[in-house]
This record gives C-alpha cells, structure tokens and sequence, in this order.
C-alpha cells in the first residue's frame, strides 16, 4: 500500500538544486523532496505521497490523520521493515532475522 501520508518538517537542505528537508510522522523521520512546495518552512505539516510533499496541512488534520493511522496500525506498515511485513503476510519467518546457513561445518561434540 502506498498512502499519502502527514508529517512536519524538520529541517530544509538543498541538495545538488534540489529543495529537500526531513520530515516528521509521528516518530518517524524521513527525507522529503519539497519541489513541489517550495515555500514550505521548518514547522509547517505537509502531506507526503512517495516522497514528495504534494501539499500543505494545517496542524489539527495532520495531528487527527496520524493519530488515525496509528489507530488502524497503517504507519507501521507504510514505514515499517519491509522484509518483516512480507514475511508475515506470507507466514515465512522474517529473512533478516532467520538463521543464516553458513559455509562452516557445523562442529559436533
């Protein structure tokens, strides 16, 4: 699933001509492409769909939106670990975290 996500801007850089910044959701942080919104500034919330703020949000809705989300456990699927979530879905073990064969031999006492 890919959702359009609010969040608050932490930090601007500009990056290589691009206008970039970290960006908040509610204890999560990632880097932002503000191309889209140029103007924005630390503090402002944004609504964030594949890394691009598409548009502004006012603190109430972007607060009431998380909060949701959280509710419905979607920002652990949106931003959390991919391996871990497919894994599940699929009833395998989590393959970052599985035992990994080795070349060794294994030693028997």
């Amino acid at each position: 699933m890919c959702l359009a996500v609010p969040g608050r801007i932490l930090s601007l850089q500009e990056r290589n001509g691009t206008l970039m910044s970290i960006v908040d959701f509610g204890g999560v942080q990632k880097d932002v492409c503000l191309q889209y919104i140029p103007d924005a500034t630390v503090g402002d919330y944004v609504v964030v769909h594949v890394g691009f703020a598409i548009q502004r949000l006012d603190e109430e809705s972007a607060l009431r939106t998380l909060a949701e989300f959280e509710h419905l456990g979607v920002l652990k699927e949106e931003f959390g670990n991919g391996f871990e979530i497919a894994a599940r879905q699929a009833g395998l073990a989590n393959p970052e975290t599985a035992p990994q064969e080795s070349d060794e031999p294994e030693v028997r006492s």
